[in-house]
């Protein structure tokens, strides 16, 4: 075509040279002018033709959906020589191809049946996340040999399994496919072979079947989310091959076997979530190994065994969370030198140990301790008399509940003064003293545990200014005197009332009937006298039902309250919110 441009316009040159001046000037100007539309056309008219192909595609899927019309309504032949100010569509700096497509919560209503994805050879980016798209993903996905952000994440209703076609889409670095509603699927080996993934996000899709070993190819992944699913088998020591790994999600599987000694190579991971699967036996010692690593979940498996004492050599460790497990030992000063810590869970273990001895000083930033129904034992307090988290100032969550502590609180100010304490279970220990009474109010205080100790004197009077406290729970102590007047006006959240098992004496004040949202009040075994107040009728949050959304009690931490029934005691552990009136 070049060739016979530059002729045509040798020949013309020549043909005019005897032309006068002006004539020559006009006719040259004519040549230059069919000179340049030739070529703009020979440029032009094939990639022209490649965005319309593109245009028609998107239209002929466009009208297979139901609701489509308002959603994509720039989508139109009246509009196809403006392809690329349709919405949700931006092409390249030629506009002369699609690169992305990205309709997000545009409520389309459809199948993938009709898109042609072989018409998008340079597609870049597909994202239809959080629509109402239904059927299978085809197998053409595939042809979108380009692609490299594949979304199609929120889409409860697309069923069928996960295509291996997907294996061909070699420039992919991000897959997200959770919120499906696939059945049954399994994850296909050729997920291997997309060696350029940085981001696998496989969550809640029904998966089953086991981690391919052909996973430990993808050295460059950086987040592996396969959690909510019904994985089983082991954890693929190939796993340890991911060196790029920041963040792994295997929460709520069935899977099962330890810990892959090859994990200690994953020195840039910062979050390991393994919780609600089988898992079991030791954990291994280099779990602490990544100088990133400050969030690990691995709560409600079967590990056993010492929990490993190097955690916090990385001293990045934010939150560890391994309830309900079989760890039988901490080690002396396991978090002796965590000083980034701000969350501990341990509940539900079999841990013997020194508790004092296992955290040390803990540190400054620190907001929940949990470690109830173990078998941990000592003192809370240090040599000069303080409990050990009084360096703990922003201390919000503490359970200590079910031990075998021990030791005098009278003489703790930091413990009755810790002002951002909304939740504090002490129960089921052998702790005792005096609740001082001019310890400073806790207004942020949710929910008080003291019950089954050796607590003593009169109704602790620093709860007067707690206003927002909901469960009160003093059973099985020695606590004396009355019942203050001032508790229905000074507690008006107050829903879980349990005084059992004291030495509370006296008459029981009228202005207990003023409580509006108590639904559970037990008062038994102790040494009140005179008539029963009469008007129990105004306890109207026992009598009425309670609904979603009424502000019923939840809170984080599962609470346990024993209360007495006809002479006997009964232990309920659950969440507080389902102790509700009919």
């Amino acid at each position: 075509m070049a060739g016979r441009l530059a002729d045509y316009f040798r020949i013309g040159f020549y043909s005019v040279v005897q032309q006068s001046t002006s004539q020559t000037q006009a006719i040259m100007k004519h040549l230059l002018l069919s000179c340049t539309c030739l070529l703009l056309c020979a440029v032009v008219t094939p990639v022209t033709a490649d965005i319309l192909r593109e245009a028609e595609a998107l239209l002929s899927w466009k009208a297979s959906l139901d609701g489509a019309d308002e959603s994509l309504s720039s989508w139109s032949l009246a509009n196809s020589s403006g392809v690329c100010h349709w919405m949700h569509i931006s092409c390249n700096s030629a506009r002369s191809t699609i690169v992305n497509l990205n309709i997000s919560g545009a409520s389309l209503n459809g199948t993938l049946d009709k898109f042609d994805f072989s018409a998008f050879p340079n597609l870049n980016k597909l994202i239809l996340f959080q629509n109402g798209l239904h059927g299978n993903i085809p197998e053409g996905i595939g042809d979108l040999t380009s692609l490299a952000r594949l979304r199609i994440s929120s889409n409860w209703y697309v069923t069928g399994t996960i295509p291996r076609g997907i294996g061909r889409l070699k420039q992919l670095t991000e897959l997200q496919l959770g919120g499906l509603g696939l059945d049954g699927a399994t994850l296909p080996e050729e997920i291997g072979n997309l060696t350029s993934l940085t981001k696998i996000a496989l969550y809640s899709i029904n998966l089953t079947g086991s981690i391919p070993l052909t996973f430990g190819r993808l050295k460059k992944l950086r987040l592996l989310n396969l959690r909510n699913n019904s994985l089983t088998g082991r954890i693929p020591l190939e796993i340890g091959n991911m060196t790029e790994l920041h963040r792994m999600d295997l929460t709520r599987n069935y899977l099962h076997g330890q810990i892959p000694g090859t994990f200690s190579r994953l020195v840039k991971l910062n979050g390991l979530l393994l919780s609600e699967n089988q898992l079991g036996g030791d954990v291994i010692l280099e779990l602490g190994n990544s100088s990133r690593l400050s969030y690990i979940n691995i709560a409600k498996n079967s590990f056993s065994g010492v929990f490993p004492p190097s955690i916090c050599a990385g001293g990045a460790l934010v939150t560890v969370l391994a309830a309900y497990n079989g760890f039988t030992s901490l080690r002396s000063l396991t978090f002796q030198n965590c000083t980034t810590l701000e969350h501990i869970d341990f509940t539900e273990n079999k841990i013997v140990a020194d508790l004092m001895a296992c955290f040390g000083k803990p540190p400054e930033q620190l907001r929940g301790l949990t470690v109830s129904n173990n078998h941990l034992y000592g003192t809370l307090l240090t040599d000069d008399g303080e409990v050990f988290l009084c360096n703990s100032t922003r201390l919000s969550l503490l359970d200590l509940s079910n031990n075998a502590l021990n030791g005098d609180l009278s003489n703790s100010k930091c413990l009755w003064n810790m002002r951002h304490l909304e939740f504090m279970d002490l129960s089921s220990n052998s702790l005792s003293g005096v609740v001082p009474f001019l310890a400073t109010p806790n207004r942020n205080l949710q929910s008080l545990h003291l019950a089954n100790n050796h607590f003593s004197g009169a109704f602790p009077l620093v709860l007067k200014k707690s206003k927002r406290l909901i469960t009160l729970d003093l059973g099985g102590n020695n606590f004396s005197g009355g019942i203050p007047s001032w508790i229905s006006k000074s507690l008006p959240e107050l829903r879980f009332l349990l005084l059992s098992s004291n030495m509370f004496d006296g008459i029981i004040p009228s202005q207990i009937l003023q409580f509006r949202q108590l639904q559970i009040l037990d008062l038994s075994k102790n040494k009140f006298t005179g008539r029963i107040p009469s008007n129990f009728g105004n306890f109207t949050g026992m009598i009425q039902e309670q609904k979603n959304g009424n502000g019923t009690y939840c809170y984080l931490p599962a609470e346990q309250l024993r209360i007495v029934l006809k002479n006997e005691g009964y232990l309920y552990n659950f969440t507080i919110s389902f102790i509700v009136g009919t």
